[in-house]
Parts: structure tokens; sequence; C-alpha cells
């Protein structure tokens, strides 16, 4: 067959050019330490490794998340440390105050290492996360969540809005404990209500007050504004809101239940006759409150003007900085409890970060060996190709003429 020297350059070349290409993308394996790098390569294994590396993508978006989240919830939880040790030197503060023996002055004195505990709590409750946000102003992370008015008041300005980050593909994660949650919405310590005590020579005291049977219970009709009155250590009348006796007894022992309109009340303390309090409804007690009650009781002075009533205060208060204490304590162990969690999806992500990393490297992962072989092998081929190319196009027949 004639083969013209035009058709000899463009074969030559194209083998040339052919075995150049498959030399460099065996230098591309190489280089990546990969077998598979486009899909033409293993279409099938291809897909698997995109599987593996979305999953890898998630795994480090969790981890991101993750992160953020201890952050915060850390943040909480040395917060709600430095409140409880807060609370539980303002209670020792408190039951110091209770001693016979203090001056005007002393007492004066503790009421202001008790104001500056408010303050202290102040500034725990107006704590800034890192990125300059406030940790318990609900959704409004830009608005100081309280605020300090004239004569120890303090005001919630957040809402009770709870963010949420996801730190696994069904498991979401609080990142913040709203600030009405955390520092106003504690728990009465003797229930639903509230006593105003009007006039109280025996020290009987509000010891329970609670909406026991809530379909009985119709504040429309009979508004809660109860007054309990007594004309004798025996007769107690309760009337409501309107005027309209809701309970009456002639009867009445001490530590008794009074049951009227889905309400169960027990008093402590044996009443003389004329002793009269109003019971108003108030379900949660802000700490700040206490602790402003607490300051107040102090700042009464060593001769107030009705003792018994002043020691039924002070139990009234101890019981609720007890009641506060012990809330902050379950705020604190709740943002413990979600750092488990976090704990616990962390290891879970680096385990599962590291199975799929094995995976993958099993199925995409070049044999360094097997390669560097073919490539010797294909680079001694062009080698070959090359120098045959230019034995061949020096030849003439005039060599051999």
């Amino acid at each position: 067959m004639r083969v013209s020297t035009q058709q000899f350059y463009f074969q030559s070349s194209q083998q040339l050019s052919t075995k150049q290409s498959m030399l460099n993308d065996q230098m591309k394996y190489i280089s990546s330490g990969k077998r598979v790098l486009t899909a033409k390569d293993d279409p099938v294994t291809f897909g698997t490794l995109s599987g593996y590396k979305d999953e890898l993508t998630n795994i480090d978006k969790y981890q991101r998340n993750l992160t953020q989240a201890k952050n915060r919830n850390s943040l909480q939880e040395t917060s709600f440390a430095n409140a409880e040790s807060l609370m539980q030197e303002l209670k020792t503060l408190f039951i110091n105050a209770n001693n016979g023996t203090l001056a005007d002055s002393d007492l004066k004195s503790l009421a202001d290492l008790a104001t500056n505990s408010l303050n202290q709590m102040l500034d725990i409750a107006n704590t800034k996360d890192e990125t300059g946000g406030y940790i318990f102003s609900g959704y409004q992370i830009d608005q100081k969540p309280f605020s300090l008015h004239p004569g120890n008041n303090v005001s919630y300005l957040g809402d009770n809005g709870t963010r949420e980050l996801q730190i696994a593909k069904n498991v979401m994660v609080d990142i913040n404990q709203a600030g009405d949650d955390a520092f106003q919405n504690v728990e009465n310590a003797i229930g639903d209500f509230k006593a105003n005590y009007i006039n109280n020579t025996s020290g009987i005291a509000l010891n329970r007050a609670v909406i026991a049977t809530p379909s009985s219970y119709d504040p429309a009709t009979n508004p809660p504004d109860y007054k309990f009155s007594f004309t004798s250590t025996t007769d107690l009348t309760v009337t409501d809101g309107n005027g309209v006796v809701v309970y009456n007894t002639a009867t009445y022992t001490a530590g008794q239940t009074i049951a009227f309109n889905g309400i169960e009340v027990e008093l402590s303390g044996n009443p003389l006759p004329g002793d009269e309090f109003d019971m108003t409804p108030e379900k949660d007690i802000s700490i700040f409150d206490t602790i402003k009650a607490a300051i107040d009781w102090m700042n009464v002075g060593a001769s107030p003007v009705n003792t018994v009533q002043h020691n039924v205060d002070y139990g009234d208060i101890l019981t609720q900085l007890n009641q506060a204490l012990n809330h902050t304590t379950s705020r604190r162990t709740e943002a413990g409890v979600r750092l488990k969690l976090i704990e616990t999806q962390d290891n879970s992500h680096a385990e599962a970060a590291l199975n799929l990393a094995s995976g993958r490297s099993n199925i995409e992962d070049l044999d360094f060996a097997k390669a560097i072989s073919t490539f010797e092998q294909s680079q001694v081929a062009l080698q070959a190709a090359q120098q045959t190319f230019i034995q061949i196009k020096g030849l003439s027949l005039f060599n051999y003429i």
C-alpha cells in the first residue's frame, strides 16, 4: 500500500498525541492520588462518591452549628452558675439579717449588699455573646433585655423567642433561653395566689393556694380578689371581688383545707379575731421582685411597726428565695442537658465522618504501585514511538543510491 509523506506525518502525530494525552491523564491521577476524577472514569463509582461527599459536606455544616450551639449553651451554663452562687449568697445574707441583735445601721449595710447582688444579677441577665448579641432577650438579640427603674423595679424588654440550630438530620437544639423564662417566670412557692395582709395580729400566713380544679374556677363570675376575714378564731368568711360570700364556716381549725370555686387554700398559724388579708392571683414571681422584697424587708430596720407581720413577710420571702434558687439551678441544668446532647451528637458526627472517609477512600484512592507501573510503561511506549518517528522521517531513497 502506498503511504504518502503527508499521511505518514498525520498518522504519526495522532499516535504521539494520543500517547502523550494518556501519559498526562495518568500523571493527573498520580498527582491527585485518586483513581476516579470524573464520571467517565467510572460512572457507578463516581455517583457513589458524590453521595459520600454530600454526607461529609452535611457533617461539616452540622459541625459549624454544633460549635455555635456549644458556645451559646456554655455561656448560658456559666451565667446560671454565677446566678446560682449569687442567689445562695443572697439567701445567706437574708438569713443573717433576721437577727434581733442587729441595729438599723447593720440592716442598712446588709440591704446595700443585697442591692449590689441585684445589680450583679442584672448584669448576668444582660450577658452578651461573642457577637455582641444579648443571650437572654429571645429573638431580639440587639435589645437589652432587662432594665432597672427607681425603687429597684426591673422590667423585661425582650420576648419569649427560642432560637434553634440543626445539629443532625433530625436533631434541633435550642441555643438560648428567653429572659422571661430564665428570670421572670419563677414559680410561686405557695401556688397560684399571693396574700396582702391587712390586719395580722396572730401571725397567720398563706401557706398554699392553688387552682385545684380548673373546670370549677371562674374568675369572670367570681373575681379572684378574695378577702379572708376572721371574726373569731373559728369563724372565717371569704368573699370575692364583688363582695359575694364564696366560703363561710364557724368551725375553722388551724391547718385545714379551705376549698371554694375550684381553689384550695391552706393557712399556717392560729388566727385571732380581726385577722384579715386579701388573696390575689400571682402564678409567677420574678427573681428581681424577690430580691427587691428582701432589700425592702431589710430596709424596714430593727423596729418594724408590726413585728408579727414582719416575721410573716420574712418567711414568705425566704421561701421564695429558695424557689428562685431552685429555678436558677433548673435553668443551669437545662443548659447542661443541651451541652450533653451536643457532645453526644458531636461524637456521633466524628464517628460517621471517619466511616465515610474510610468508605470513600476504599473506592476512590489510587493504587500507586499499579499506577506508577502503568505510567512508566506508557512513558517507555511514548519514547519508543518518538524515536521511531524520528528515525523513519529521516529515511530517503537517496540513502540507498
